[in-house]
C-alpha cells in the first residue's frame, strides 16, 4: 500500500512538472505570437489571425521553442527570413536610430527654444 501512494505521489509530481513546462512554453508562443505581423492580413498579428500562415507560424514558432531557441534566436531567423517588417517592436538598431531619436531630439530643440523664451525675456 505505501508504495503505491509513493508511485501515485512520484505520477502526480511529474504531471506537475510537465504542466507547468508546457505552460511557459505555450506563454513564450502568445507572446512571440503577438509580436509578429501576419503578412496574409496584414493588419493583425500572428496570435490574432487564423489564416494559414498565422497557423503554420505559431507551429513553428513551438517546435523551435521546443527545439532550445530562445526568443531572441527566433526573432533573429524570422527577420532573417521575412524582413524586419514581421516584427512589432523591432527595438533599437542602426535602421531604427533615427525614428527613436528623432522625438527626443525634437524634445530638446523644443524645450531648449521655450527655456530661452522664458529666461532670456527682454523687460
Amino acid at each position: 500500500m505505501k508504495t503505491l501512494k509513493f508511485f501515485f505521489i512520484i505520477i502526480l509530481f511529474l504531471n506537475i512538472i510537465t504542466i507547468s513546462y508546457a505552460d511557459k512554453e505555450d506563454q513564450l508562443v502568445i507572446k512571440i505570437s503577438k509580436n509578429l505581423r501576419c503578412l496574409i492580413c496584414q493588419g493583425q498579428s500572428i496570435y490574432d489571425s487564423q489564416s494559414d500562415f498565422a497557423v503554420s507560424m505559431k507551429l513553428l514558432i513551438s517546435k523551435k521553442i521546443k527545439l532550445g531557441l530562445n526568443e531572441r534566436e527566433i526573432y533573429k531567423q524570422l527577420i532573417d527570413k521575412y524582413g524586419e517588417w514581421i516584427v512589432y517592436d523591432t527595438g533599437l538598431n542602426k535602421n531604427t536610430v533615427i525614428l527613436w531619436g528623432l522625438p527626443v531630439l525634437l524634445f530638446l530643440v523644443g524645450g531648449a527654444i521655450i527655456l530661452k523664451k522664458l529666461v532670456f525675456r527682454k523687460f
